[in-house]
Parts: structure tokens; sequence; C-alpha cells
């Protein structure tokens, strides 16, 4: 008995956390709702869905201050402004409800799943079509119609079929999760497709579509994997159970930074080389897909998941991702001939107008 109690000691902060993870992996239990919106679900995800109300809102804002910030960047143009961009009073209220939006997302990230939370990025793409009819005065198209509807009803089965696992992402669970087999070989096979890819990009100059947004989803995976541990474990110090102070937080930050960087740098090389909106809907789809394989291997959110469950969250992403195709397919090419902004609306341009008459 006192050898165990000795082994047992020995090996305590290990067994925590094997308990803890068993603990928390409530998915698929009798009572549990098997990813329905019973009002068990309700009652013990309060969490999760005030993360999803945190990311829907967050994309939302997303939309909106896109609209604004490309309104403030026409309007220059149409005023013949020689100022830079970034001295308009409206380009920053923009700038500010991007910060907002993206810092809405981010605590999604800590209080819900990631295959959650990541999918969502698809109302931004549909928000922002419909709300360039307002700020830009684009043509509203039935293909956008329709392609809002499949990303909100994609959206509706995402939410009702999303992984219900309740865990509290700690600094020893990260680390635990951070070193087990499964990740340690994604980690691998990702550097490998990842040096594969930069070595056509860099020597062979092949600088396809496929290949620019491919690289992007790779260090994706890893920014959701970072901003969902370095989330939670701030909202967790926030609570008062400090996390701080372990090595793996600033370990994660240092990934969720890095990874971010050179994400704008081959997306940045894409938006440069073609359309915007070919750019936005297949840059949707592959960060994406990227990040729920991340948040299955990593946090192994899909633990004890139904194959219902599993069939009609694939079916919700389906249904998202060719939303995202319909509402951006030729858009840019339709309205590049027309002016968003009618002129007579801006004071400046307006005097010169009647002027030349």
């Amino acid at each position: 008995m006192a050898s165990l109690q000795q082994r047992g000691s020995g090996d305590e902060g290990f067994s925590e956390t094997l308990d803890e993870l068993d603990w928390n992996f409530t998915y698929g239990g009798q009572g549990v709702g098997n990813g329905s919106l019973s009002s068990f679900w309700y009652n013990r995800n309060q969490a999760h869905l005030f993360g999803v109300l945190l990311a829907v809102t967050g994309n939302l804002i997303i939309s909106i201050s896109l609209n604004i910030q490309k309104y403030s960047h026409l309007k220059l143009a149409h005023q013949g402004s020689q100022n830079p961009y970034f001295r308009s009073i409206l380009w920053w209220c923009g700038s500010l409800l991007m910060v907002i939006g993206e810092t809405g997302n981010c605590v999604g990230y800590g209080l819900a799943p990631v295959t959650l939370i990541a999918p969502l990025g698809c109302l931004s793409v549909a928000g922002s079509a419909i709300m360039s009819v307002t700020f830009l005065r684009g043509n509203l198209r039935s293909s956008d119609l329709l392609g809002v509807t499949l990303a909100f009803a994609g959206t509706y089965l995402l939410v009702a079929f999303a992984p219900n696992i309740t865990q509290d992402i700690t600094a020893k669970k990260v680390r635990y999760y951070f070193v087990g087999w499964q990740f340690l070989a994604y980690v691998i096979l990702e550097i490998l497709i990842f040096c594969i890819l930069l070595y056509f990009y860099k020597r062979k100059d092949m600088k396809h579509i496929v290949i620019l947004l491919t690289l992007v989803a790779l260090l994706a995976s890893m920014t959701v994997i970072s901003v969902k541990a370095v989330s939670s474990m701030i909202i967790l110090s926030v609570k008062g159970e400090m996390q701080l102070t372990y090595p793996i937080f600033y370990i994660m930050f240092i990934i969720m930074i890095a990874s971010c960087i050179f994400q704008v740098k081959f997306l940045n090389q894409a938006m440069k080389l073609y359309d915007m909106t070919t750019v936005v809907s297949l840059n949707h789809i592959f960060f994406s897909t990227s990040a729920i394989v991340a948040g299955i291997i990593f946090y192994q959110e899909f633990h004890g998941a139904t194959l219902l469950g599993a069939l009609m969250y694939l079916f919700g992403c389906f249904l998202s991702f060719f939303g995202v195709v319909l509402v951006t397919r030729n858009r840019e090419k339709k309205h590049l001939q027309q002016s968003y902004i009618d002129i007579g609306e801006i004071p400046d341009e307006k005097i010169e107008a009647t002027r030349a008459k």
C-alpha cells in the first residue's frame, strides 16, 4: 500500500490531467443531447452559446468594418484627395470596428470549441455582400440571396451539431496536448507539406492560388490552436485561476503572433495576383477546413461524437461553404464597370459637376 501511495504521489500531476480530461469529455454521454439543441445542452453550455454569440457578432462587425474601409477609399478616390487613407476618420472608424470584431472572435475561441467557431466566418462574407448594397451601392443578385440563405442554414446546423464538449483549457492541459503523439504526427506532416509547397513557391516560382492559400491554411491551423490556448488561459486567469505564469502560455503566444504575420504575407500575395472575391471565398473554405482538422486533432473535439451528428455537422459546413461561393461568384467582374458611390452625394464632387455644366 505504501508503494502504491508513493507511486501515486509521483504521478499526481499527470493523473490529475488525465482525470480532468476524462471528466470534461462529456460529448455523447447519456442525457447530454448528442449535439441537438436540448434544454440540457442550453443549461450545460451557456459559455458555448456566449462564445457563439460573440463570434457571430464579431463577424458581422468585421463585415461592417470592411465596407466602411472600402467606402472611405472610394470616397477619397472620387474626391481626388492626395491625403493618405490613414488620415481619414472614416477609415479609422472601420479599423476600430475590425479590432472589436476580431476581439470577439478571439474570446469566442476561448469559450467554445474551435470546430464551432471557425466555420462561422461565413457570416462575415455573407454579411459583407448584403451590406455592400447599402454602403457601396452594389446590386443584390438572386444568387446572393440564395447564398446568404444557405450560409445561415449551414450556420444553424453547425451550431446544432457541433461537438458538445466542455473542457477548461488550462496550461497543464495545453502542455499535455502539445506533446501528444496525435499532434506531433500532425505537425510533422504539416511541416513536410509546408516545405514542399514553399519549395515550389520559392524555387519554381509557382504562385498558383491553391499553393498560396494552402500555405495560409497550414499556418492558420497553428494560429487557431494557439489563439484558443492563449484566449482560454487569459479567461481562466481573469476568473482567478492564474495561467500566465506557465511557459506554455508564452510559447503559444509566440506561435500565434508568428503564424499570423506569415499568414498575412501569403494572403497579401494571393490578393495581389488574383481577384479579391476568389481569394475571400477560397480562403474561407481552406481556413475553416484547416481549423476544423486542428481542433479535432489537438483538442480532440470530436471525442465520442455520433455518426449522425458528425454527418450533419459536415453537411452544415458544405452549406456554408457553398453559400460563400454563391455570394462571391463573379461579383468583382459584374460590378467593376459600375460606380459604387453616387458622386452627386459627395458635396465637393457635386459642386465640380455643376460648374462643369
